[in-house]
């Protein structure tokens, strides 16, 4: 375990945002987690964070460490400091298939439960067998069934307690035989005969439209895709003939219909794509995304966020939720 004080957190987090932690824990596999008082945040890569000011608490990071256990193949367990694409690729090489589509996601193995992350028609929760977390309020190990997790829409039973579970562990159950996944329609004519080939397809796609966390800093995508009840779908399907079509969700717990519309859509089509407020951008290929355009603030980050989600709010009548998580 390394302990750092009054450390930067601008390496440890995706959109370069200047602050500081008043103290940093780093652990690696097999270490205690010691008691600890005050405000507590844990982070993996710092994704999906955005910090408006310094953390005056400790800050819990996982070393990005390479622990692996295959008690029962096809279940994989790994390290939740374990880099997400890192473990992506390591399947692959050793004849295990399913998380091919999650490519590229910046993020660790822990955050991937925690942010149920998905991309290109795969979430986490899709493989997800069960999670051993430490409980940092009762200072206790507990493991955390698929179901137990409560997996939603970029959500988990983790993303409503933060500061108290630390993501130690995640095990995935994975396929031994290759069937691509070419459920989002971007990638029906991408090459993918092997799964390294649709890795690289995905690999390949993704940086066409995102921008390459070591060149600009962002949170990959700031707002969730937007769910609406069928009148409101098809008002707007009848006001914007060019809207994405959006097919119908059905939930396990109600005979509801909604609608996912495109976020990325809405926030083009109220006119921000490639804008700039202060230090922070619109991404100019991919509306969804906002980036570091130059030494931003995190402050200037969420004026940037408001006044999208107004504008998109008074043009379409949706409201976007940041996927991104504000500190």
């Amino acid at each position: 375990m390394k302990l750092f004080e009054n450390i930067s957190l601008k390496p440890y987090t995706t959109f370069g945002i200047d602050v500081k932690a008043r103290r940093m824990m780093m652990l690696e596999p097999g270490d205690e987690v010691p008691p600890l008082d005050g405000n507590v945040l844990v982070l993996g890569e710092g994704s999906n964070m955005v910090f408006t000011r310094d953390y005056d608490g400790t800050v819990i990071t996982l070393a990005h460490s390479l622990s692996l256990s295959t008690p029962h193949s096809p279940l994989l367990t790994a390290w939740g400091g374990m880099v997400m694409d890192d473990l992506v690729q390591w399947t692959l090489d050793h004849d295990l298939f399913g998380l091919e589509n999650l490519s590229a996601i910046p993020g660790t193995v822990g955050a991937s439960a925690v942010q149920n992350v998905g991309a290109y028609g795969a979430e986490a929760k899709d493989f997800i067998e069960n999670v051993e977390a430490y409980d940092l309020f009762e200072q206790r190990l507990c493991n955390f069934s698929n179901a137990d997790c409560q997996f939603a829409y970029r959500d988990s039973f983790f993303k409503h307690h933060p500061g108290r579970y630390i993501i130690l562990n995640v095990t995935y159950r994975l396929n031994q035989a290759f069937v691509p996944n070419l459920s989002y329609k971007a990638l029906e004519n991408l090459p993918h005969s092997t799964a390294h080939q649709l890795r690289q397809s995905i690999i390949d796609l993704r940086w066409s439209k995102l921008p390459r966390p070591e060149e600009h800093g962002s949170a990959g995508s700031f707002f969730k895709n937007p769910v609406v009840d069928e009148e409101t779908y098809l008002r707007l399907k009848s006001e914007h003939p060019d809207m994405p079509d959006a097919h119908p969700l059905i939930t396990h717990h109600s005979s509801l219909i909604t609608y996912k519309l495109s976020a990325g859509w809405l926030i083009d089509h109220a006119g921000w794509k490639g804008r700039t407020m202060g230090g922070a951008g619109v991404w100019p290929k991919n509306a969804l995304v906002l980036y570091n355009a130059g030494g931003c603030t995190g402050d200037e980050v969420v004026a940037l966020a408001r006044a999208i989600q107004q504008d998109v709010e008074q043009k379409f009548g949706v409201c976007l939720e940041p996927e991104a998580i504000i500190i």
